[in-house]
């Protein structure tokens, strides 16, 4: 039985079971800030449904789910269960309730329950992530060249982004009371840029990406610099690819530090139409 969970009591004592489990324990619920956005301020916002999945009337599964309807997405924030017939249910839940929508699962790369479930789905996945933190940051570093975005360099920033992820340029764009854009810029072109979050304790790189022919060229480490430099002294988190050696090297150079056990996968889905 799935029931929305209403306050945070009902649900503290299993969440918390999961902390340093190698196999369960949840990437998106690591430090206490992502705890109360993810789970604790999640029960109070309309756009986030906190399940708890029940046997009977013992706790089996706590998941969050961020549901944009108009743009029919679904993320998975959280995800807690040590049970196959949680994930089960819950997934049968957003095949009734969600058919036709895009739904993402970031989770723990050890949980091989939700993954064999994920991959009977036919679901995509992209390369496991390795979290880093920032430990004593690398400040002074010579940023010339890179500035803020602003409405001259817009319509370069966006055809050069991503389009491959949630956060594409336009997106960004529109949530700069989230996000500062960091621009590479070389002669009046848009080489390279960085969306970074600015707004938490510990705030987290989403994209940066460098043209292929201006890279090693210093404008990866120019970008990150002035990131870094803007978010001091509050905190700093990111995911890279595990095999993104050139990138690893990069942050490890700028005083950042892996983080063992914190891994993440990310899986795409489609919910099937009924």
């Amino acid at each position: 039985m799935i029931r929305i969970i209403k306050t945070y009591d009902e649900c503290q004592k299993f969440a918390s079971s999961f902390q340093g489990d190698p196999n369960f324990s949840d990437p998106m619920l690591s430090d206490e800030e992502q705890v109360q956005c993810n789970l604790i301020n999640a029960i109070d916002r309309t756009d986030r449904y906190v399940l708890g999945v029940y046997q009977d009337a013992t706790m089996i599964g706590l998941f969050t789910f961020l549901i944009l309807r108009g743009e029919q997405y679904i993320e998975m924030l959280v995800g807690l269960s040590r049970d196959k017939e949680a994930y089960l249910e819950v997934l049968h839940y957003l095949e009734q309730c969600y058919p036709g929508y895009i739904a993402d699962f970031v989770f723990n790369p050890g949980n091989y329950l939700l993954k064999e479930l994920l991959d009977f789905r036919n679901a995509e996945y992209e390369p496991e992530q390795q979290k880093m933190v920032l430990g004593t940051p690398v400040l002074g570093i010579d940023t010339t060249g890179v500035e803020l975005l602003s409405a001259q360099y817009t319509k370069q920033y966006c055809a050069i982004h991503n389009k491959d992820m949630y956060w594409t340029g336009e997106k960004v764009v529109q949530a700069q009371d989230r996000f500062h854009t960091f621009l590479a810029v070389h002669d009046g072109k848009v080489v390279g840029y960085m969306d970074v979050t600015y707004i938490f304790k510990e705030n987290e790189p989403f994209d940066l990406l460098v043209l292929e022919e201006y890279r090693r060229k210093g404008y990866g480490r120019k970008l990150l610099a002035k990131a870094l430099e803007m978010n001091h002294p509050n905190g700093m988190m990111l995911l890279v690819d595990i095999d993104n050696v050139p990138a690893i090297s990069l942050y490890e150079s700028m005083g950042f530090v892996k983080m063992q056990g914190q891994n993440n996968l990310t899986a795409h889905w489609t919910v099937p139409e009924q």
